[in-house]
This record gives structure tokens, sequence and C-alpha cells, in this order.
């Protein structure tokens, strides 16, 4: 599948990120994906906001996460958000976190949302049609 667009978030490492050993506790890496799925809504004009006007919320029913190297205690991580276009009424991406503090790749990611009519709260089986929209605007083709 091809790459088309990605968008990424430096994150510091606070201290509530981090168990007892300071280390980032392991359930972080999902808030990490988030905060880079946003970055990537805001730079391309897909925010959950946008979404929600337009009567739909986009769910997560997949995601995953597989720790590569540790993260501390006041490092830098930069999370990074890989779009991947699909013909089917989903939303894919892939993550990796990069450890800027050392230079290491410390998780790589998917997760898998769906479109869920707000009010009817069904999901789609068909891509609604803003999305199509915002693909045909960005140049997407499946």
């Amino acid at each position: 599948m091809k790459l088309y667009f990605q968008a990424e978030i430096p994150i510091k490492i606070r201290f509530s990120d981090t168990d007892a050993m300071g280390v980032v506790w392991h359930g972080n890496y999902l808030r990490f994906f988030e905060d880079a799925r946003e970055a990537f809504g805001i730079k391309y004009g897909l925010t959950y906001l946008d979404v929600y006007k337009r009567g739909f919320f986009t769910p997560i029913v997949k995601s995953s996460v597989e720790h590569k190297a540790p993260i501390n205690y006041g490092e830098e991580v930069t999370a990074i958000a890989k779009f991947h276009p699909t013909p089917s009424a989903k939303i894919l991406f892939d993550f990796e976190i990069l450890n800027k503090s050392t230079g290491k790749l410390s998780a790589t990611g998917h997760t898998t949302q769906v479109f869920l009519g707000v009010e009817s709260r069904e999901m789609e089986l068909i891509k609604p049609s803003f999305y199509v929209e915002w693909e045909k605007k960005l140049g997407i083709k499946i």
C-alpha cells in the first residue's frame, strides 16, 4: 500500500507518563499515537471535530503496539502518524515513536478506525461523502 501523507508531533516525557521504574508505561504509547493522529487531522483538515460536524464518529476498532526500546522520564520523542488510503470505509494509520534523546526507534504500531453515525450509532459500510471529497481534495486515488 502506498504511503501518501504523514504528520508528527514532539512529546516531552513527563513524570506522570512513567511507571515505578521510570520508563514510559506501556498504555501511554496509545496516547502518543492519538497525539500524532490529532496532528495529522490538524495538518490535513480532518480533525475529530470536523468529522463530528459532518455527523460521524471514528472509533478505533483495532490497535497494536510493538515496543522496541524503552523511553525514560525527561526524554523527548517524536510521534509520527502515517496515513494509508484504503478502498474500505476505514481510516488506517501506522505509527512510529522515535526517541530524539537516544536516536532509537522506541515503538511502532497501527490503528484502524471506522465511521459510525452520530445519531444512528451504526457503522458505515461505504465511505461518507465528505470523506470521499476530502480524499479527492488531497489527490488520493485508490
